[in-house]
């Protein structure tokens, strides 16, 4: 099986399953930190050519982080291409499961074992929840709009981000409008947008910031199993 993987956490999800069966990922595919393959551009503008020239017997992709035409010219030149779709955490392992079965996974790796179990016993939170505002961009300032899979994230961690019915997966929103919103505190992860303790919390004074990791909020793959704890020292500590 030869694999070109387009998502850095799907890259990380097969590297750690499948040894061997990678022979391509993109420029930001940066876990595991050894990762020895060809790179093929970014996750928005891949090479298509160099892709072909691999002789991929599959690629992995996801409906948000990759472009149809990409996928389409890669489907044209008869690559088989497999996409997925992920909204929230269930979803996650479904479709983990799935990729991992296509790329030739012997078995259920011992990491989604333990993120499942780790998801399947969080505590429900205690106290009430919290809200929040979850930039992800800024120039323009982007934030966590409806349906994805990091407000999924949060929502069961006990923090429910404010645009989570707009009609918009990745709002533009004035940063004035945000601070007026009202939120409890600031989730600030460190991609897409590198977000710092010296980048980021000082547009919203006088409320608490989370900095967090935009692995274990945004990442489907083995940081999942880490996700739960490392999230949530991070959002507690906002409010000490």
């Amino acid at each position: 099986m030869r694999v070109v993987s387009l998502v850095p956490s799907l890259t990380e999800a097969v590297a750690s399953s499948a040894p061997g069966a990678l022979v391509g990922a993109t420029d930001w595919c940066a876990h595991p930190a050894d990762l020895d393959v060809t790179r093929i551009g970014g996750t928005k503008n891949p090479d298509v050519d160099r892709i072909v020239a691999l002789a991929p017997d599959l690629v992995i992709a996801n409906e948000e982080e990759n472009r149809e035409p990409d996928l389409t010219a890669l489907r044209a030149a008869g690559v088989e291409v497999l996409v997925t779709e992920v909204r929230d955490v269930p979803q996650a392992f479904r479709e983990l499961a799935r990729v991992l079965a296509a790329c030739g996974a012997p078995s259920r790796p011992a990491w989604l074992v333990a993120a499942q179990e780790a998801w399947a016993a969080l505590p429900s939170p205690v106290g009430a929840r919290r809200t929040a505002v979850v930039p992800i961009w800024r120039r323009p300032w982007m934030v966590l709009g409806r349906d994805t899979f990091a407000g999924d994230v949060l929502a069961r961690l006990g923090v429910d981000h404010l645009y989570a019915e707009h009609p918009e997966r990745y709002p533009r929103i004035p940063l004035d409008a945000l601070r007026a919103a009202g939120p409890d505190l600031v989730v600030l992860p460190d991609e897409p947008y590198r977000f710092t303790a010296d980048d980021g919390p000082e547009a919203f004074p006088g409320l608490p910031c989370a900095l967090v990791s935009g692995r274990h909020l945004t990442w489907y793959g083995p940081s999942l199993a880490e996700a739960p704890k490392a999230l949530g020292e991070a959002l507690r500590a906002a409010h000490r």
